[in-house]
């Protein structure tokens, strides 16, 4: 393992750090199976997507080549950085930002989640819950992977399934979760897929 000076999740150097020495074990080279098949099955008009703390943003490419109209956020300069080269024809809609700070220029249909909330201590947790509530009207969907595990350390960190439902129960209905079956080995048997609704 390199030597990092960072050692503050919550600061981009964190972040800068990692990428920049090529450390990236929550980092799967491409999309979830599962996205695919939620992007094919999606009904109706092409949603307008944020993708917050979007790290190599291998998802954005499969959104946008659906039509979707989908962005991709990450505080990290180095991040940013290494999203618009996988993002090629779409680059442009990788930008720097703070997802706390972040006002999308249109109402959002859907926030996608991978290793967000599990790149965050716990304490920051009801935070961002709350932004996800801000940020979407009723209706609007907040679907993705989510890692339940008990192990205090992190990144990432863990979390149960009783406390993740009773984190979003107030704003959001759970209408799906699954297993997710092409996990990395840092999320291997831990990895849920779950949708929720908007109230």
């Amino acid at each position: 393992m390199p030597d990092f000076h960072s050692r503050d999740p919550l600061s981009p150097a964190f972040w800068d750090e990692r990428f920049e020495k090529d450390f990236t074990p929550w980092d799967k080279g491409g999309a979830p199976e599962r996205l695919r098949r939620f992007i094919a099955e999606w009904h109706g008009a092409a949603p307008t997507v944020l993708i917050p703390g979007c790290g190599s943003a291998y998802e954005l490419n499969l959104m946008c080549e659906a039509g979707w109209d989908a962005t991709a956020i990450d505080f990290s300069p180095a991040a940013v950085v290494a999203a618009q080269q996988v993002a090629g024809p779409w680059r442009g809609r990788v930008q720097a930002a703070d997802f706390f700070a972040y006002a999308p220029p249109k109402a959002l249909d859907l926030i996608y989640e991978r290793a967000f909330l599990c790149a965050m201590p716990r304490a920051m947790w009801p935070r961002l819950v709350q932004r996800w509530a801000d940020l979407l009207t009723p209706g609007a969907v907040l679907a993705g992977c989510f890692f339940y595990d008990s192990h205090p350390k992190g990144p990432p960190f863990g979390t149960s399934r009783e406390e993740l439902h009773g984190l979003l129960a107030p704003c959001f209905d759970c209408t799906l979760e699954e297993p997710v079956g092409d996990s990395i080995a840092v999320f291997a048997g831990k990895e849920y897929w779950l949708e929720w609704r908007r109230r």
